[in-house]
Formats: structure tokens, C-alpha cells, sequence
């Protein structure tokens, strides 16, 4: 296997990690259409901070040449000789909440212009049971002029990459594994198996590999929209959640979910491609739909809880300040992809307050980019704000005094439950 080249498609927060980890053993092309990214890879920079710069710079190699190591590259010209194609690009949702295969589609489209006899093309994004033979593979056909499973294969492994988890690396991480054939099944396997030192699993078909990754994330949605939804009854009752969930998790079989906001590219987005394809085989899923609809409201309730507490303190709301601690999709990460904090600012809006958003981990311009909002990483002292809003948990917050950041009737709610003392009121 060490004569293996192995080209990694899309350098983002799973195929990067998974470039650096194979070229550990094996002559790696990372390629990305991003030659930004590129250039920032290239002298061992790492935006999105899952791989640490002397890690990154261990495995680099400054030309595309036959030795251990990776290059990255966004000429098409430096993948043509691997024969392993490794997609990891995302999987979105568009704005009617239906799977966009787009990404999947343009990289097989590029992965077909060089594919070869007896090349294995593996994906890695999650999609919905059928999608790698159903909808890729056609492209894959279709650019190169190859007979599937007679000239080249197929396989799958899905990512279970844990953005900001430096416990729960690429390496540590269990990996399912799939075949459009037997035989290819045992090579995808081996292939991972070589540096997965946490195993792996090989599932009897592709299908079956797909659909247990997107239940994976489907299953978390519901369960935190079970307790999102207890968080909505318990505040009608003047019970606080978390005290709720601390009792109950003295139970040796009591799962520990926590309320707040789902968002991310696996959680918030999983479940529509599970229940997309639930649909066009004659099934309604109504459990799925239904977390759904619970965890998306979530920051339309946070922002009326907030407006709620500050009407209580006799705060007027129109032109009120308020300050957002957090745009991330989660703590101590800088992946903003699906943030459901931007529903609890548009809302905060909406009822005319004017929004600051502070969060030491988000990139400004990337916000800008994707949301249209300002943000900032220095947090706002020389303001005196009405409300603040926690609601995403970065470590840093626990070491301001958020106090003296308030008015003398300002008040501080805590979405994830995350701050120790002075909280006006928790999720």
C-alpha cells in the first residue's frame, strides 16, 4: 500500500486533517479550488485551527514529487497520477431546507477529467442513503468515459470530524468503511485502517454506510430537541432546565443533552437529507421533522426570552443595547457554518434593539461574508449595554466580568447554562 497516491479533494475542517494524518505514511495531493487556502496551507497556516502549524509543517512537501508527505495544489494537473480520490467537500442545505448536492457534483466533475483503470474514488460527506452511486457516480461516468466497477470503483467512509475537538481526532475516531464491491470494500478498509488507530468498521454496502452516518446526527438533533422543547415547558413553570438535567443524570442510563442552539454543517443539517430521501420513497418522517422544526425555532424563542427579561427590569427595548457573546456554530472554534445565533440577532432586530457581537474565535471578514453582520474579537468596554446574551460557550467568557459591562437594570441570559454566577436567567 505504500506505493499508494492519494489525493485529498476540498481542505476544509475534515479533508485537511485527513490530508495531514494520511501523509503520514503515504504521498498526499491536497487539492482545494481555493488557492487562498492554498497559499495559507502551503506555509503552514491552518485557519480553521484544526491542525496546529508545526504538525501541518511536519508533513509538507514544496513540490508535488513521488516522497511521503502532502502538497497542496488547486492545479487539477497535480492529481491526475493518485489513484485514490478522497471527496470531502459539504453537503448544504439551500434555503427551502433541501439537500445541494452542488459540491458533490462540481468535485466529481474534477475527479472525473483525471480518473483512470482501476482508480477508487471514496466520499466522505454526508449525504442521504444512494447518493454516492445514484448521483455521483453517473458524473464520475459520464467526465471520464469509464464503466463503473468495471474499469474504476466506488466507496465510502463518512467524516465524523468534531470541529474544535483536539481530544477526538481524525486518528482516534472509529471510521465506518464501504465498497461498491467486496474486494474494494477490504482495500478501503486497509486504506484507513493504516492510520486510524481508533479502527474501523467495514459496512456490507455503501448504502448502509451512508445511512448510518446520517442518523448519526439525526438521532443528537432529536434528543436536543427533546430537551430544547423541556426548556420551553420548564420555563412556563419556573423550573430551571439544568437543575432538571443534573438530577436526572444521576441515572446510570440517562442520556446528558443539553438545550440551546443546533446549528453547524452535521446537526442542523443531516436530518433534511435523511428526511429528503424519506420523501421521494413515499414515507413522511414525522419525528425527524419535528425535532427540526424545534431546534430551528430556537432562536426566535431565545430572543423573545431575553426581550421577556428585560421588560421585567423595565428596560426599554427600542434602540436597548445589547451585546452577543458568541456567532460560532459552537464553543472554542472558529466554524460559523449554520450558526443559529444569527436567528437570535436577526429577531433581536427586529424588535429594534441595536446588536454588538462580540466572539474572540470568529473571523470578522467571514462573518461578513456569509451573514452580512459586524462582528468584533475585542470585547466592547468602553459600552455600558442593557442585556447581554451568551450564547455560545467560548472559555474566554468565563474570564470577563460581564457586570461592569451592564446598566444599573441590565440583565445577562445564559443560553447554554455556561456562566457561574450573576446570570439573570438561563435557558
Amino acid at each position: 500500500m505504500k506505493n499508494n497516491k492519494i489525493a485529498i479533494i476540498g481542505l476544509g475542517y475534515v479533508g485537511l486533517p485527513l490530508a495531514r494524518l494520511f501523509a503520514t505514511k503515504y504521498d498526499v495531493v491536497g487539492f482545494d479550488i481555493n488557492q487562498k487556502r492554498i497559499n495559507e496551507l502551503q506555509s503552514g497556516l491552518d485557519v480553521t485551527l484544526e491542525v496546529e502549524e508545526a504538525v501541518l509543517t511536519a508533513v509538507l512537501k514544496t513540490t508535488n514529487n513521488t516522497d511521503i508527505g502532502l502538497f497542496c495544489s488547486s492545479n487539477i494537473e497535480d492529481i491526475k497520477n493518485c489513484n485514490y480520490y478522497i471527496i470531502t467537500v459539504p453537503t448544504p442545505i439551500d434555503k427551502n431546507n433541501r439537500p445541494d448536492l452542488t459540491p458533490l457534483y462540481k468535485s466529481s466533475e474534477t475527479v472525473g477529467k483525471v480518473l483512470k483503470k482501476g482508480d477508487i474514488v471514496i466520499y466522505e460527506s454526508t449525504v442521504y442513503p444512494g447518493v454516492t452511486e445514484d448521483e455521483c457516480v453517473p458524473v464520475l461516468e459520464k467526465i471520464s468515459g469509464l464503466t463503473f466497477n468495471t474499469d474504476f470503483y466506488a466507496g465510502y467512509s463518512p467524516e465524523r470530524i468534531n470541529p474544535g475537538d483536539k481530544l477526538h481526532t481524525v486518528d482516534k475516531i472509529l471510521k465506518v468503511t464501504a465498497g461498491s464491491t467486496p474486494e474494494i470494500g477490504k482495500k478501503v478498509d486497509d486504506l484507513y485502517a493504516s492510520v486510524i488507530t481508533a479502527g474501523t468498521h467495514l459496512a456490507p454496502t455503501i448504502k448502509v454506510a451512508e445511512a448510518a452516518k446520517v442518523i448519526e446526527n439525526s438521532q443528537r438533533d432529536i434528543n436536543i430537541a427533546f430537551v430544547n422543547e423541556l426548556a420551553k415547558i420548564f420555563n412556563l413553570m419556573d423550573i430551571d432546565t439544568h437543575a432538571v438535567l443534573e438530577a436526572a443524570g444521576t441515572k446510570w442510563n440517562f442520556l446528558p443533552f443539553k438545550p440551546g442552539l443546533v446549528g453547524g454543517h452535521c446537526i442542523g443539517v443531516d436530518p433534511y437529507y435523511l428526511a429528503q430521501k424519506a420523501q421521494e420513497v413515499g414515507y413522511h418522517p414525522e419525528i425527524i421533522l419535528a425535532g427540526r422544526r424545534v431546534n430551528d425555532s430556537m432562536g426566535q424563542y431565545v430572543a423573545a426570552e431575553a426581550v421577556k427579561l428585560m421588560v421585567h427590569n423595565d428596560i426599554r427595548i427600542k434602540n436597548a443595547n445589547i451585546l452577543v457573546l458568541g456567532i460560532t456554530f459552537k464553543e472554542n472554534c472558529p466554524d460559523v457554518r449554520n450558526s443559529k445565533v444569527v436567528d437570535v440577532i436577526k429577531q433581536l432586530k427586529g424588535y429594534g434593539t441595536k446588536v454588538t457581537v462580540y466572539d474572540p474565535w470568529a473571523n470578522t471578514e467571514e462573518v461578513k461574508l456569509h451573514y452580512n453582520l459586524e462582528t468584533t474579537q475585542n470585547l466592547p468596554k468602553e459600552n455600558k449595554f442593557d442585556a447581554i446574551i451568551l450564547t455560545v460557550a467560548h472559555n474566554e467568557f468565563l474570564n470577563e466580568d460581564l457586570n461592569i459591562l451592564l446598566n444599573s437594570a441590565g440583565v445577562i441570559y445564559d443560553v447554554k447554562g455556561f456562566l457561574k454566577t450573576n446570570v439573570s436567567k438561563r435557558l
